[in-house]
């Protein structure tokens, strides 16, 4: 039956969960915002940063008010008064950096994906349950209060059965992106893709069947993959990433009873959406009332809910999430013969 109004967003109070003491490694554009956000929007202390420059982390220090500035991970690490910690270094140094956070027995919230591969992913898992640590990623959409909002809807059965899942995300890059560079994981489907998949498993579950096509730049990475996943309840998941041309960044998924159309320029990031029910021209609209990139305090909110409550997977990103993800990702790059340089 079509709802007669949208679930409210469960949303937990940043002043009401611990406290935690987080130190950042990797001082760069996502790290900058997910800082802003944690000093304007909650009560989580950001004691450290650390970079494999010792200049760019005083800057870096400076300028979020930060009072310790490391020129390595292990010194930041080796400190004791940091409790978590928040990894957004290049996407090839996730697995390792992880490693040594878990090791030196940080609880660690580390920027999507995960790892490069779910072999990588398995590892921090196990290791985090071996220690008794929380490991999550930051895969922020999955945190924000839309996403909830869709949650509840496709948990209540709003949308009936599931038969199509629309999405796409291409953004035009210059050649001289990190993104196109073979040595940091370049291509779409770490930054681009890890959406697009994820959002697919999410509202899914994992795919039991991946066809993809891919077309490779020069350099050996790759620049545009389409893909069609099918999924155990039958649904059929249509999911296009590109390095060469903006596209909408939207997504739809159509239901028999409705359909769920997620615009405003990013599917993945805070915006509207609209429920539109097959028969009868009912429609509701969700707005959203807050700016982007100041909502990636949700993610580090519920982080810290985990710890206060002793958990060590979260249960909105469970790490078999993060898992099935990668492990679709693996499948795909196989498929377009996409191999990353700490694989080959």
């Amino acid at each position: 039956m079509f709802p007669s109004s949208l679930p409210k967003a469960r949303t937990l109070d940043p002043h009401a969960v611990p406290s935690l003491r987080w130190g950042i490694i990797g001082p760069g554009w996502i790290a900058e915002r997910f800082a802003r956000a944690l000093k304007e929007f909650t009560s989580q202390q950001l004691v450290a940063i650390a970079s494999r420059s010792q200049d760019r982390a005083s800057t870096f220090a400076s300028k979020m008010g930060i009072p310790q500035a490391f020129g390595s991970a292990a010194e930041l690490l080796a400190s004791p008064d940091i409790d978590a910690v928040y990894i957004a270094t290049p996407h090839n140094h996730h697995y390792p950096d992880g490693l040594q956070a878990l090791n030196a027995g940080k609880h660690v919230l580390i920027e999507k994906p995960l790892a490069l591969n779910a072999q990588q992913a398995r590892g921090l898992a196990e290791l985090a349950k071996a220690k008794g640590l929380l490991c999550m990623e930051a895969m922020w959409c999955d945190f924000l209060p839309k996403y909830d909002i869709i949650t509840q809807l496709l948990e209540d059965g709003a949308l009936g059965d599931l038969h199509t899942l629309l999405a796409d995300h291409g953004e035009f890059f210059t050649p001289d992106h990190r993104i196109f560079n073979a040595d940091l994981a370049g291509g779409p489907m770490m930054d681009l893709g890890s959406y697009l998949i994820g959002f697919s498993v999410k509202v899914a579950g994992a795919p039991v069947s991946i066809h993809a096509t891919g077309q490779q730049v020069p350099g050996g990475v790759n620049g545009q993959t389409s893909m069609l996943l099918t999924h155990n309840n039958g649904m059929h998941s249509v999911l296009n990433t590109t390095l060469f041309s903006n596209t909408p960044c939207a997504a739809v998924i159509a239901g028999r009873d409705a359909t769920l159309e997620i615009g405003g320029a990013s599917f993945y990031a805070p915006g509207p959406f609209t429920l539109t029910s097959s028969q009868g021209g009912k429609v509701l609209h969700f707005d959203e009332p807050r700016n982007r990139y100041d909502q990636l305090f949700h993610e580090a909110v519920h982080f810290a809910w985990c710890v206060g409550q002793g958990k060590t997977e979260s249960p909105v990103r469970p790490l078999s999430a993060s898992i099935d993800t990668l492990a679709a990702m693996d499948e795909v790059r196989r498929q377009i013969g996409q191999v990353f340089n700490e694989e080959k």
